[in-house]
């Protein structure tokens, strides 16, 4: 939609962690350097926490874009509540070892076997388990025990532990002090700073092939930071809708003005959220309006206008216009679009009642 707009090679903001769009902050770049030391070291425990969306997934995914796979083999997990046997199992698995109808002495007995095998080339081995904060105290007994397997004084596994910051209590709490032993290093994320919100929305538009086009001015970088607080999952969500907006809108700047009308968007959309309301049938069923025969590039682009208003109906008053004056153009089906469009200004635009629902 706003990709080719904007003449973006990708979309700068999507929330699939990418390395290539790996922002080294302060923060950052000290967790990704603890990382490094850790596999230097080949042994202990690194562990990396954060709130939601500050970037630890990311941090492993540049990682992982290091590694020379020829000397290390590496598997992640995320997890959730898994008592020991069942975290074995799942250890087990990602490293496409079998491990079906095994009891735990099997599984242990196998992967002992793959660890010193993997020795005996010359190759490390690397367990990185993410949401580490939803692993029991059984579970991470158990993780600790799977590091006591060694060859030659040398521990066969390395691990990284990911988690928010309700893991560090953890870490903390009773029985947990032989597992903190083997922590070598930990680092703990916190958000951008206002400067390093502008350099990492800079840093990711310019990965994207950004030819400044939208310009933003200074006083947009405070209003984004101030909406987002400078969390980069955060930051990502809300500059892809300002960049969707700047396309509905044809802007070629983005003031701050700008970034304050989307933030009352996200306002608005918060308090509808937590009202409990759900989406109204009609804009269910919208999109069914506009599967109109033909691949001319005027009505893909005016169904990406429809996408973009049924997905976000709160800005129907700046696009019904222009889908008016794009109706016009598409001589053989405008008759077809005007009475869709007619159906879809009133499907956004009548008062909803006590039974209707809200779309989201």
């Amino acid at each position: 939609m706003y990709t080719s707009y904007y003449g973006f090679s990708i979309k700068p903001f999507q929330l699939n962690p990418d390395p290539r769009f790996f922002f080294g902050s302060s923060g950052h770049s000290r967790a990704l350097a603890y990382l490094r030391y850790g596999l230097s070291q080949s042994e202990g425990f690194i562990v990396i926490t954060g709130d939601i969306g500050t970037g630890k997934t990311m941090l492993v995914k540049s990682l992982f874009q290091e590694l020379n796979s020829s000397n290390v083999i590496a598997a992640q997990l995320v997890t959730t509540q898994l008592e020991a046997d069942d975290l074995l199992r799942l250890v087990v698995a990602a490293f496409n070892l079998p491990y079906e109808d095994s009891n735990k002495a099997s599984l242990l007995r196998r992967f002992e076997e793959f660890l010193r095998d993997a020795a005996r080339q010359g190759k490390r081995i690397l367990l990185v388990v993410d949401e580490a904060q939803n692993l029991p105290a059984r579970s991470l007994e158990e993780l600790r025990m799977l590091s006591n397997f060694q060859a030659a004084d040398t521990p066969l596994m390395q691990s990284f532990l990911l988690g928010q910051e309700s893991f560090r209590a953890t870490l903390q709490g009773p029985g947990m002090e032989q597992l903190r032993q083997r922590v070598i290093a930990s680092c703990h994320l916190t958000p951008l700073s206002l400067q390093e919100t502008r350099d990492y929305i800079e840093h990711r538009l310019r990965v994207a092939g950004w030819q400044s086009n939208p310009r933003f001015d200074d006083a947009a970088y405070p209003a984004i930071y101030q909406h987002t607080q400078g969390v980069p999952r955060r930051i990502n969500v809300f500059c892809d809708r300002l960049l969707l907006y700047g396309y509905l809108e044809e802007l070629s700047v983005i003031a701050e003005a700008t970034v304050n009308t989307v933030g009352n968007e996200f306002s608005q959309e918060k308090a509808v959220s937590s009202s409990g309301r759900t989406v109204a049938p009609q804009f269910q069923q919208a999109k069914t309006l506009f599967a109109l025969p033909g691949t001319e590039q005027r009505i893909a682009h005016l169904e990406q206008t429809v996408e973009a208003l049924l997905e976000y109906p709160q800005w129907q008053d700046i696009q019904v216009e222009k889908m008016g004056k794009r109706l016009a153009e598409l001589e053989a089906v405008v008759t077809s679009l005007q009475q869709t469009v007619a159906e879809l200004r009133q499907a956004v635009t009548e008062p909803l009642g006590t039974d209707a629902t809200l779309s989201s």
